[in-house]
């Protein structure tokens, strides 16, 4: 009972400091006491909470029975709002704290919330070596079930609480995206309700034109409610081979090199200043020398970026062997490097031994708890970017990062970027080797203005036809947005199937120029 008396007592004292002190001060000035002694207990009650559930939804087979039924109900929503007149657009009714992009919709609150209740893996088929899930799967459950039985996906990207529905109407990398491109280009079929209330299916030959323009349209070509992806076979361990590299010149000779060789299974790099860097290359494998064996993902283990950068400061090569479903998730419990910044001493080996078993918190609670200060504090002074770039243009695009925001480390992702119709292709007709770079944290340039320095980031990007992931803030006008993006055959789908009245425009329902 001590524990639980000890906890009590500082809860209170906790409450008693903000009633003294004020919510808002404690959630700006010290929000790591806030996130340690509620968010990080809250957080683990809802993993636990989901892991049974999906646990039972599966053993019992009682999703697909179910499926077909929640998918009704979503057309007979979209049915009833089109007798009410079709006054307003659609959304679905999750809230918006839920998702993992930082970014707040204000339509929520104005558009005919529709509600999804798809959150369940519905068939694993093994011959078919396909694996039929709702848009709410997330990647964590997506990697306790497929790794259980011997199989996983070709890309699964990073965190926890990704869902298969954002990183198909967004997008989603991995570093094994250099050999099979980005979420999107592993999936075979889509499964939605359209504008009307009906329902359709599309593959690469059936409504074809639906399948390519779905990717990266953020909801606004209609409901998905379910998706069929490729699952290969997996194996027990990754053999990963760290590599330090000074000289950005070097670094990205090397970084080029690795992510063209397709006997790397996985490719990633961590450049930790503009000239220093960490490359990582990884094959599957089940056997494993005992004595190289690093269970990173154990809660008492260095966060990995940190891990990863002791081989750039003892300026020395490694090679490890790490679990399957850790190295999935190895950025995940600092949430990347943004967890330092929330709390500062996260990776003591104190607090990572006494509290690391509760760590992350769940980026949806940070979200709904940060109040309307800290978040334009975090949208003024914080950078959370990802920019696609073509990999011919990484040196140029590094030094861009470095001079227009200045944020380390950067993540570095190689991914093969397919020829295909859609928003995101390449600008030939070859399929083209592009990088994620991806910056997270403090902006350390002098003078640093967030809509400025971003639509100089954001200019350079379209100049060398690349793009901006869409979870993140942007800037563009609707001009510049649509010289970024091909919105043809988007545009064109919208028209034929009746989307101008139902859902709003991409651009309106992400870019801030549209927002505010």
């Amino acid at each position: 009972m001590e524990p639980a008396v000890s906890l009590a007592v500082c809860a209170l004292l906790f409450l008693l400091w903000v009633r003294v002190k004020g919510l808002e001060f404690v959630l700006i000035h010290q929000r790591w006491v806030f996130v340690c002694l509620f968010l990080l207990p809250l957080s683990l009650i809802f993993d636990i909470y989901y892991y049974v559930r999906a646990w039972v939804v599966f053993k019992l087979s009682s999703a697909p029975r179910l499926h077909g039924q929640r998918v009704r109900d979503i057309q007979k929503q979209v049915r009833e709002w089109k007798e009410q007149g079709s006054k307003t657009f659609m959304c679905t009714g999750r809230p918006g704290w839920l998702t993992v992009s930082l970014r707040v919709g204000k339509y929520k609150k104005t558009h005919k919330n529709i509600m999804i209740n798809l959150m369940d893996i519905l068939e694993v088929d093994t011959k078919k070596q396909i694996v039929r899930v709702e848009p709410l799967v997330t990647m964590g459950q997506v990697t306790a079930l497929l790794t259980s039985i011997g199989w996983t996906l070709p890309v699964l990207p990073e965190l926890d609480d990704l869902t298969v529905g954002g990183l198909i109407m967004g997008t989603g990398i991995e570093s094994s995206s250099h050999k099979y491109g980005l979420f999107q280009h592993i999936c075979t079929a889509y499964e939605l309700v359209l504008a009307d209330g009906s329902f359709v299916r599309c593959t690469p030959s059936e409504n074809s034109d639906l399948f390519y323009a779905v990717p990266w349209s953020c909801g606004t070509l209609g409901f998905l409610v379910a998706a069929e992806i490729r699952i290969i076979p997996a194996k027990k361990y990754i053999r990963l081979r760290f590599e330090p590299v000074w000289g950005l010149e070097a670094i990205c000779d090397k970084f080029t090199r690795e992510s063209q060789r397709l006997e790397n299974h996985f490719v990633e790099g961590l450049l930790y200043s503009l000239d220093e860097a960490v490359i990582m290359t990884g094959v599957m494998t089940d056997q494993a020398e005992p004595s190289k064996l690093n269970s990173i993902g154990n809660y008492y283990k260095p966060w990995f970026f940190k891990h990863v950068e002791n081989y750039l400061k003892t300026k020395r090569e490694g090679l490890e062997y790490i679990p399957l479903r850790h190295y999935y998730h190895r950025h995940t419990r600092s949430i990347f490097w943004e967890l330092q910044d929330i709390i500062p001493f996260g990776n003591n080996p104190i607090f990572r031994y006494l509290f690391g078993w509760m760590v992350p918190p769940k980026i949806s609670l940070l979200k709904l708890t940060q109040g309307e200060t800290l978040r334009k504090l975090y949208e003024q002074h914080h950078v959370v970017q990802d920019m696609l770039v073509p990999m011919k243009c990484l040196s140029q695009a590094v030094h861009t990062f470095h001079n227009d925001i200045h944020v380390y480390p950067i993540w570095l992702c190689p991914f093969i970027l397919p020829s295909q119709p859609g928003l995101v292709h390449p600008k030939g007709d070859e399929a083209e080797l592009y990088v994620d770079i991806g910056a997270y944290g403090e902006p350390r340039v002098k003078h640093f203005e967030a809509r400025s320095c971003m639509r100089q980031l954001e200019k350079f990007v379209r100049s060398v036809h690349g793009f901006q992931m869409l979870y993140a803030d942007c800037y563009m006008s609707r001009e510049e947005f649509w010289e970024m993006f091909d919105g043809s055959l988007y545009h064109r789908l919208r028209e034929r199937l009746g989307c101008q009245d139902a859902f709003p425009e991409v651009y309106d329902k992400i870019c801030k120029a549209a927002r505010h």
